[in-house]
């Protein structure tokens, strides 16, 4: 029996000797049954791993299973994405005697979102209790789903509502680029209040209100001061943010003020602030603070980079972008597709239309529509359709044909 246990674990995960008794004798193990822990264990290292050793020993082995076997179970079918997986899971569940179980419909319907939204509809309308959690999980699969609609539908059905749901619908409405009416859900969470429990906004709910007045542009700018006096009052930090906020709004010297107060300066307020200069004409205040970041010792990421790229692509400095461009590797870091972008952009501007061929040709990435329009553009302007010649004969991709003006 030992030599068939090892067979079995061996592969998968390297297993404790209370392991194999417990696996042998059915005895519990430690916080968790040994089977949750021999699947938690596998799970680290895969997904599928976890689900493997789960079959395995739940085929061979006598003792009874318990809601943490199937929670790590889950998980691990949760992380695998295959529909047909969840949906055997479930029906096993269900033979089990565990459809009841609140802890495990909820975390069915986390699998069932990460892999097929109309199946977590079905499952979460046949579920007798649902409690918050659950409604949160169906908010953020139809917002992932992109059909904020049904999202905010299921928003007004709860019976009551958590700040993470708040912050959900809020977020479903970001990433959707409803901007508006997410700043005006803010508005009915403040005076939520009024008719029920006061809902008070975190530290998450706030960077995403910041978030969508910095998507606006300078229209959210009113907002998102109102938003910084709260802030203040609360002494919530969350000053990378508001950096972010006021550069992208075209405040630009708020944006400095809270840079300037910050006791701690991230990578992320850097480059807020960088990316903030250079969008708004400041390309010399933006490689400016690019290289004071430089002598405080923070170590730039590949979106830092690729705001600098854009300061000295909209002011010509073809020197300048060449330099920081070869700095890149330098750092350890990967070119991106936006790195190569901005390049294209800073020789097209400049009239460099060969060094900007020669920089499609050294990709080792596949150029965006965007970034060919933008090279067709250039050829046009100076009459280089020799190049446009050669980009034909070497067989480029078929977006590079559209014509530069659509």
């Amino acid at each position: 029996m030992l030599i068939l246990i090892r067979r079995l674990l061996d592969p998968v995960v390297k297993s404790s000797r209370r392991h194999h008794r417990c696996l042998v004798t059915g005895e519990p193990f430690s916080e968790f049954g040994s089977l949750a822990a021999a699947t938690k264990q596998a799970s680290s290292s895969s997904a599928r791993d976890g689900l493997g050793i789960y079959c395995k020993m739940h085929r061979r082995c006598s003792f009874n299973l318990d809601r943490y076997d199937l929670l790590f179970a889950l998980k691990s079918a949760t992380s695998v994405k295959d529909p047909l997986i969840v949906r055997q899971f479930h029906a096993h569940v269900f033979r089990l005697g565990f459809g009841g179980d609140v802890y495990i419909a909820t975390s069915l319907l986390s699998a069932y979102v990460a892999t097929s939204i109309r199946d977590a509809r079905l499952l979460f309308d046949e579920m007798p209790d649902r409690d918050t959690f659950t409604w949160n999980v169906m908010i953020t699969g139809y917002a992932r789903s992109g059909d904020v609609d049904k999202a905010q539908d299921v928003f007004e059905e709860m019976p009551q509502r958590s700040v993470v749901s708040w912050s959900a619908m809020l977020t479903a409405y970001a990433h959707s680029r409803r901007w508006v009416e997410g700043l005006s859900l803010f508005r009915v969470m403040t005076m939520a209040g009024k008719d029920g429990p006061l809902i008070k906004p975190n530290a998450i709910t706030l960077s995403i209100v910041l978030l969508c007045c910095s998507l606006m542009g300078s229209p959210g700018s009113l907002l998102g001061r109102s938003v910084h006096g709260y802030l203040l009052k609360t002494n919530v930090e969350k000053d990378s943010a508001l950096v972010n906020m006021y550069a992208k709004c075209g405040v630009y010297k708020y944006a400095c003020l809270v840079y300037s107060a910050m006791k701690r300066k991230d990578v992320i307020a850097w480059t807020a602030l960088i990316f903030g200069a250079a969008r708004h004409g400041y390309s010399e205040e933006a490689l400016s603070v690019f290289e004071t970041m430089k002598e405080e010792s923070v170590r730039p990421d590949e979106l830092t980079f690729t705001g600098v790229l854009v300061a000295c692509a909209r002011t010509g400095m073809v020197g300048m972008g060449r330099r920081y461009f070869n700095l890149i590797k330098e750092y350890g870091l990967e070119l991106q597709i936006q790195h190569y972008g901005c390049m294209v952009d800073m020789y097209c501007r400049a009239g460099l239309v060969e060094e900007a061929h020669d920089i499609l040709q050294r990709m080792n990435l596949e150029p965006e529509a965007a970034i060919w329009r933008s090279f067709l553009s250039a050829c046009k302007e100076h009459n280089r359709f020799d190049i446009v010649e050669k980009v034909m004969e070497a067989n480029a991709s078929p977006k590079c044909m559209e014509s530069p003006g659509k």
